[in-house]
Formats: C-alpha cells, sequence, structure tokens
C-alpha cells in the first residue's frame, strides 16, 4: 500500500515536466539569478541556505551577503584548501562534489541510466557515429549534482581540447526519479560535449543541462547555453586549449549531471566505489592503466 503513492507521485512528477515550457522557464531562472536588487538576491541566497547544507566555511567568500546576485554565490569558488586532490599520478580526480548515479562498462554502445533504462553513446554525442566507436566496451561515469553541491566543474586528467559541441534539446530534471522514468534523458537534455586528448586517450566530459539549469559554461568559451537557437552548435579550438588535472573547466547555474567517458582499456574504477557513493572534488575515482 505504501509504494503506490510514491510511484503515483512520481509519474506524476514526471509527466508535469513534459508539459512545462522548460526552456521558458529556465530562462526566466536565469534572468532571476543574476538579479543584483540587494533585497531579492538576499533572500533567494538565504532561502537556498536553509533548504540546503551548504558549507560556507569551505567557500573563498564565506559571507553569503557578500556576492553580487544568486548565480554567484551558486558558483563561487572553494576556498584554496578546500579540496586537496589526490597525489597519486595515475589518479583520475572526481571532477565535481556530487553522487554517482551510476558507473562501469559502456556494453553494446549502451550506457546504464537507471534500472532497465539505458541509452546509446552515439545519442550522447549527439549523432556522432564515428566519435562513439572508440568509446565501445569503454567505461562511463554519471555524477548527479545537487543545489547544495560546489557547481564548478574541473579536469579528471590533464588534457587538451579536441572539440566541443553543443547539443539542444529537452530540459527535464535529472535526479534519480526522472533518470528511471524518461527514457534516454541524458541524450535528450540539452548538453555541451567536450572532447579532450588525455593520457586516457580520449576523454568526454558530458555537461547535461536541466530544467532551471540557467547556464553551462567552459572557461574558454564563457557562457555556452542558453542558447538562442534551438540548431546544433559546435566550438572547437583544438589543440589550443590545455588543461591541467584538476584545473577548472567549466560550471552549472544549478544542479545538474556530468558524464565522463574513457576508451576501452585506458583506465579501471577504484574498487568498491558504487551508484549512490558521494564524491567530492579530487578524489580518486579510478586510475590510469599502464
Amino acid at each position: 500500500m505504501t509504494q503506490r503513492p510514491r510511484g503515483w507521485r512520481a509519474r506524476t512528477f514526471v509527466a508535469l515536466q513534459h508539459s512545462l515550457p522548460q526552456h521558458r522557464l529556465s530562462r526566466l531562472m536565469y534572468r532571476l539569478a543574476r538579479v543584483r536588487w540587494r533585497p531579492l538576491k538576499d533572500l533567494l541566497i538565504q532561502i537556498l541556505l536553509r533548504l540546503y547544507p551548504i558549507k560556507m566555511d569551505e567557500a573563498a567568500e564565506p559571507n553569503p551577503r557578500a556576492y553580487p546576485h544568486f548565480n554567484a554565490f551558486f558558483t563561487r569558488a572553494l576556498a584554496p584548501d578546500a579540496r586537496p586532490f589526490d597525489p597519486a599520478e595515475d589518479a583520475i580526480l572526481s571532477p565535481v562534489d556530487g553522487t554517482i548515479s551510476q558507473l562501469g562498462v559502456i556494453e553494446d554502445g549502451c550506457l546504464i541510466q537507471a534500472k532497465g533504462q539505458s541509452y546509446s553513446v552515439v545519442e550522447l554525442l549527439g549523432g556522432d557515429l564515428e566519435r562513439a566507436r572508440a568509446f565501445h566496451s569503454g567505461a562511463f561515469a554519471t555524477i548527479y549534482l545537487a543545489p547544495s553541491d560546489y557547481h564548478r566543474i574541473h579536469m579528471p586528467l590533464a588534457g587538451t581540447l579536441a572539440w566541443m559541441t553543443h547539443v539542444p534539446g529537452r530540459l527535464f530534471s535529472v535526479n534519480a526519479t526522472t533518470a528511471a522514468l524518461v527514457p534516454g534523458l541524458f541524450a535528450r537534455n540539452e548538453r555541451v560535449v567536450c572532447g579532450f586528448d588525455s593520457g586516457a586517450g580520449t576523454l568526454v566530459m558530458v555537461l547535461v543541462g536541466a530544467i532551471f539549469v540557467g547556464g553551462i559554461e567552459t572557461v574558454w568559451a564563457g557562457e555556452v547555453t542558453p542558447a538562442t537557437a534551438r540548431s546544433p552548435d559546435t566550438h572547437a579550438k583544438p589543440g589550443d586549449i590545455r588543461l591541467e588535472r584538476g584545473e577548472e573547466m567549466g560550471r552549472f547555474n544549478l544542479g545538474s549531471t556530468v558524464i565522463l567517458l574513457f576508451e576501452p582499456g585506458r583506465m579501471s574504477w577504484t574498487p568498491g566505489l558504487a551508484p549512490g557513493d558521494s564524491v567530492r572534488l579530487g578524489e580518486r575515482l579510478g586510475g590510469l592503466r599502464e
């Protein structure tokens, strides 16, 4: 008897998202998050602090009122010593604070989204079959960022940008409920796909948008979303952008998801790491194979 209400509520939550003007609401949130009127921006920040366990003592600026607008607070920098990086040369670092949604092997060109749900690498990469072939039988990790998490994204390995693609799409929520009920969620949502030449071969980082995520940025291209056009757009500067392990590569406004893709035989996950585990920026996710 207790399972039915939860199932009904979950289906209603997802059905509502299908009917909402997702991009319009996200553009509204984008503007609201950048309002500089002190009473409103302070109110928004205080609401978030009451709703979520945010550790301001880890921030480079610990005073919430010092931020010029809500988005500056949400994408706040960490204090220099807040996230020590694993020092091992072979370590693959967590690029964010978050929760492991799924990780493992890419089987038959598909990634696990949730129990009973999968989607293809080809779909995730915006239909690029040639790039997707490199990850057949490779490895993947999906990391969910909650509103309480640090929202800058860093490099798990040193790498040189090989390509970058913006793939327009929907803006469903990316929480566990929606992942379980929306087929191909991460291949349907708007996303920014970045490929890097790294010590593990080609490393792909996919920054997935979500409802109310009013912006995805990279350090070399600035704001990529929200985009005014609803067609694929490519911002590629092959060979020009080199980022070291742990260096910032982008950021989200509000919570979303990062997906990592590795070529087969180039790395292995840390034993015991499993879906549901919390991770912090700089922790070891896995190691390079010789």
